[in-house]
């Protein structure tokens, strides 16, 4: 194994690919997409049939609190072991898989496979870790996820951790050398999920992709990005799937040292200045509040605000006969959502009411518009935001921003022995 990468948190893995599967069959989105459309995973479940599939080999989060989620999850765990005694998989020693993923929209999203060293990642606000969450983990979330990698032999990720890397120094060179590359797949995904291509990479490009990183965590580069010296760097910030791998990283409490494959966990490699990627603002919208009391409770607050768009965090509000801005001067954190939710939460905690958050400018504002509700519009995070949000405050505010729709999410291909 290169040494280089045992300073980055991030590795080669011994990566398993179907040796001859109809991939389109073998390839299904993130279980955490379309919970609340059972038809969709209906229509999944009535298109891959019989066929091998990692369908087989993960449980759709709709189905978490299923009365036989039990049994589903032992049905999986023995399809695992089938797939693995029928020499199903084919492995590639200590390697990295460079994809292109076209998305719903045309345009092409890069990345780079590998192994993340749970032991160099860190969801606790305020972390120092090389690897750590933009937003905050929920405890509660990752007891249920535990029971189906507990006892898995596999593992699939829809893990993305994001690089800053905005002089495209890791993954763009794979890019330009793709067609010498070898091409270990190349199809269309299920349910319009647009098409995608795999190439391995060579000794000298994984020793390159090692380099890059490398500098990506220098001081001198801590210090060319957000002004600082001396502090631990921040190189991979978890940009979707952080309680999955959250979960990972509480499996490889649980086990220790006895299982030595359960130190890693398989995810995928994004630059936050991916053109492909974008970064999208989840909106809030509160039902049954009284708006005169929340924005005078507001001012109480945060008594620099004012109505009116200026300097400062300014939020569109929306209620029954008004929509305009308020305007937070001088703010203590980095983003106008984190100044929002701060009073948010505690104004729903002492006057009660609830909070819904809510994709679209339009349905904000119509939600927002209606009796005894209000919509709070919130600018989008700029990309080279996040990075220095995350080093700053520690994470991001919950539901911050949103990467992509869901059929562009991560769809589960390759896999990785965890026992």
């Amino acid at each position: 194994m290169n040494d280089k990468f045992s300073k980055l948190g991030f590795y080669p893995a011994d990566i398993l690919l179907p040796r001859d599967a109809d991939m389109e069959k073998w390839a299904v989105v993130a279980c955490d997409q379309f919970t609340s459309e059972p038809e969709y995973w209906e229509r999944v479940e009535k298109n891959v049939g019989d066929a091998p599939s990692t369908l087989r080999l993960i449980l759709p989060e709709a189905e978490l609190k299923s009365p036989d989620v039990e049994q589903r999850i032992e049905k999986i765990n023995a399809t695992m072991d089938d797939y693995l005694k029928r020499d199903l998989f084919k492995t590639l020693k200590d390697s990295l898989v460079y994809i292109e993923r076209e998305q719903s929209d045309g345009k092409i999203r890069h990345g780079v496979i590998g192994m993340a060293d749970l032991d160099a990642y860190d969801f606790t606000p305020g972390s120092g870790a090389l690897i750590r969450a933009t937003e905050g983990t929920v405890l509660e979330r990752i007891p249920p996820r535990a029971k189906v990698r507990r006892n898995a032999a596999l593992e699939l990720p829809h893990v993305m951790l994001l690089i800053d890397d905005p002089d495209k120094t890791v993954i763009e060179p794979l890019t330009a050398a793709a067609s010498g590359m070898e091409k270990l797949y190349d199809f269309d995904l299920m349910e319009n999920g647009g098409h995608i291509r795999g190439y391995k990479l060579s000794d000298a490009q994984v020793d390159a992709v090692a380099d890059a990183l490398l500098g990506l965590c220098s001081d001198e580069a801590m210090q060319k990005k957000y002004g600082v010296s001396g502090v631990a760097p921040l190189l991979f910030a978890v940009g979707d799937g952080n309680h999955s791998l959250a979960t990972a990283k509480a499996c490889r409490k649980e086990q220790g040292d006895a299982n030595p494959l359960a130190k890693f966990a398989l995810v995928e490699v994004v630059n936050n200045h991916d053109d492909a990627l974008q970064f999208e603002p989840i909106h809030r919208v509160l039902f049954n509040v009284d708006a005169k009391d929340f924005l005078a409770e507001f001012r109480k607050f945060y008594p620099n605000a004012y109505e009116g768009k200026g300097e400062g965090h300014a939020i569109e509000v929306v209620y029954e006969g008004y929509q305009g801005f308020w305007t937070v001067p001088d703010p203590k954190v980095q983003l106008a959502v984190g100044t929002l939710q701060a009073f948010i939460d505690e104004y729903l905690k002492a006057h009660g009411g609830e909070v819904d958050y809510i994709h679209g400018d339009e349905v904000t504002r119509e939600l927002g518009a209606k009796p005894g509700n209000m919509g709070f519009l919130l600018p989008a995070m700029g990309k080279e935001q996040l990075f220095k949000t995350v080093m700053a405050d520690g994470v991001l505010p919950r539901k911050t921003f949103s990467m992509g729709h869901a059929q562009d999410k991560r769809y589960y291909i390759e896999a990785r022995k965890i026992r």
